[in-house]
């Protein structure tokens, strides 16, 4: 009987062995739900090539764009729990959309296994240099005094720019107009021609816009300053007590082996550390992090939590 549970056990480790050895074999595929060139495509492409080199296996990037990104959360939830399939993912899919699209065809909560997050970037709030206001409580006197000048752009209608438009207006007093543009480069020639009073963006393409001498940006929205704007005030050093966000993270299919999710969270998370790597994600305007699982889980819920009420503010109608 002995021998028996000695052969056994054996054969309990041997299978153990042979199913970690074979969940390190083949290809890891990072799919995102934006266009080959994006901000968020170097970010992922340069994680890829860090984890190739520290798992000594292959780690491609699969572009799957549309939607905003849910078509590769929608093919996230469908992939094999196996540690091959993970996707790279801003704060919206995860926490942004759950409260704004009625018919989501996935739960980040229940069908993705958190991996790590990433990256932080900001965003702030610009304005035309055809308006006189050189900092926020001038412009909020100007938008008081005169409604027109509280128009304000961003890349698209339920983005993370267009909510914190909203939670700016809230937390001045003032009533402020989203106008969304057809993306980021258009919503930005609107603001330089003067066409439009204000933009809500990502600190990277408002650090463009300043340089170009044909707007100023009034505010960021970290807990200090952002690097690559650091003469610009952030909204809480001006008296308005608000603060957020934008993130990338990384998840793999919920079911995923724990030995896989800490496997690959080590490997993401040491790539964001590299020093050459972090010196790239500084010119792309992101703030490195590397937290693992739990603390990913953690932010992408109070995000949740934190936003939805923005939303529902901002009269948003939820859509399919």
């Amino acid at each position: 009987m002995a021998a028996l549970r000695i052969v056994f056990a054996l054969a309990l480790g041997w299978l153990a062995a042979s199913q970690a050895a074979l969940a390190q074999e083949g290809t890891i595929k990072i799919l995102l739900g934006y266009p080959a060139g994006a901000s968020s495509d170097t970010l992922t492409r340069l994680v890829a090539d860090k984890m190739r080199q520290s798992l000594n296996q292959p780690v491609i990037v699969e572009n799957k764009a549309g939607a905003g990104g849910r078509i590769a959360a929608e093919a996230l939830k469908n992939a094999a729990p196996d540690g091959k399939t993970l996707m790279m993912a801003p704060v919206a899919v995860i926490s942004i959309f759950p409260n704004s699209f009625g018919n989501l065809r996935y739960d980040p909560f229940k069908d993705f296994a958190p991996l790590a997050h990433l990256a932080n970037f900001q965003l702030g709030l610009a304005v035309s240099t055809q308006l006189p206001a050189k900092n926020l409580a001038e412009y909020v006197a100007l938008v008081k005094k005169d409604p027109q000048t509280g128009f304000y752009a961003s890349a698209a209608v339920g983005s993370l720019p267009h909510f914190f438009g909203v939670m700016f207006a809230r937390s001045a007093g003032v009533n402020m107009t989203h106008v969304p543009y057809k993306g980021t480069a258009d919503a930005m020639t609107a603001l330089a021609a003067g066409q439009i009073g204000a933009l809500s963006t990502v600190v990277s393409d408002l650090k463009t816009i300043q340089q170009s001498g044909k707007a100023r940006v009034l505010a960021v929205s970290g807990a200090k300053r952002a690097s690559a704007l650091p003469d610009v005030p952030t909204f809480k050093e001006q008296g308005y007590d608000i603060e957020g966000y934008g993130w990338y993270a990384m998840w793999a299919p919920a079911g995923t082996p724990a030995p896989e999710i800490a496997r690959l969270s080590q490997a993401a998370i040491a790539a964001i550390h590299s020093p050459d790597l972090q010196q790239r994600l500084e010119t792309l305007g992101l703030e490195p992090t590397g937290y693992g699982p739990q603390e990913l889980d953690r932010i992408q819920r109070a995000d949740y939590a934190k936003w939805g009420p923005i939303i529902k503010a901002s009269g948003f109608k939820p859509g399919g």
